[in-house]
């Protein structure tokens, strides 16, 4: 599965979104998406926790539960990946991983790790990533910080593709100018977040993006819908968003015939 996950970024463009369970994984595969996510604010919000809460059983569990699900490769948000990096790509990696991400943001700290230190966390993940053929991605937190400086975002993406990163990432990158010159300055496939202001995934491809996911987007997104639609019932007692849910049959490629016919 890692050798066709890393095939996919030989050439083109793919999106890549972020489901947060099994449930919404089999949607998204069934769509026709040749690779997931992981999330981890989705992750999150699934288990009532903040974002960065989720523990490394916790993550390796929805890894396995992704993987023996679907038939698509699954890329891991792995955020800083816990305490021991090398422990955690092993036990990401035998839960079923085709990818992972690793981050320079600290929590405990509450900071942008050094340019060293973060290219030190990328070597000690690729060596593990190598024994298992994983694909990694390393990951300039700077702009979702309220660091808006891209020539360090830059210098911290080359420095980590130097460290062993296959896939850089910069997530919060809006401007196609801004774009453009990380993917002549990186000498890597580049993931780009779409967010809000951010250009189409056909722009994206023109300027030479390898790869477009969605984070917490789609979580948020279908999170939103379940309070309206339970918000109206609550204030007015009907049940008008029926019409907008899925059709049994949709929902009968994601589990069990008895919940698909209404009988749970």
């Amino acid at each position: 599965m890692s050798d066709r996950f890393r095939s996919l970024h030989e050439a083109g463009t793919f999106v890549m979104p972020n489901p947060w369970d099994v449930g919404s994984a089999r949607i998204l595969e069934g769509l026709g998406f040749v690779a997931l996510a992981t999330t981890s604010s989705g992750l999150a919000a699934s288990l009532g926790k903040a974002d960065q809460q989720v523990t490394r059983d916790e993550l390796v569990a929805h890894v396995e539960a992704l993987t023996s699900a679907i038939t698509v490769p699954v890329n891991v948000d792995a955020e800083r990946c816990f305490d021991d990096v090398a422990e955690t790509v092993e036990l990401l990696a035998a839960a079923g991983a085709a990818g992972i991400s690793i981050e320079d943001y600290d929590p405990a700290a509450d900071t942008i790790e050094t340019v060293e230190a973060g290219a030190g966390r990328v070597a000690t993940a690729k060596e593990a990533c190598a024994r298992s053929g994983v694909v990694l991605t390393a990951r300039a937190e700077n702009l979702l910080y309220g660091r808006d400086d891209l020539d360090d975002t830059i210098r911290r993406l080359r420095a980590y593709r130097e460290a062993g990163a296959d896939v850089v990432y910069a997530p919060g990158l809006r401007e196609p100018a801004d774009i453009a010159r990380v993917v002549a300055e990186v000498d890597a496939p580049v993931n780009v977040l779409a967010v809000v202001g951010a250009p189409p995934v056909a722009e994206l491809a023109r300027l030479g993006v390898r790869r477009v996911s969605t984070g917490g987007a789609l979580a948020r997104a279908a999170y939103g819908a379940l309070r309206d639609a339970a918000r109206e019932l609550l204030d007015h007692g009907t049940t008008t968003f029926r019409s907008r849910s899925l059709p049994a049959e949709e929902v009968a490629a994601t589990a069990d015939r008895g919940w698909a016919a209404g009988r749970r």
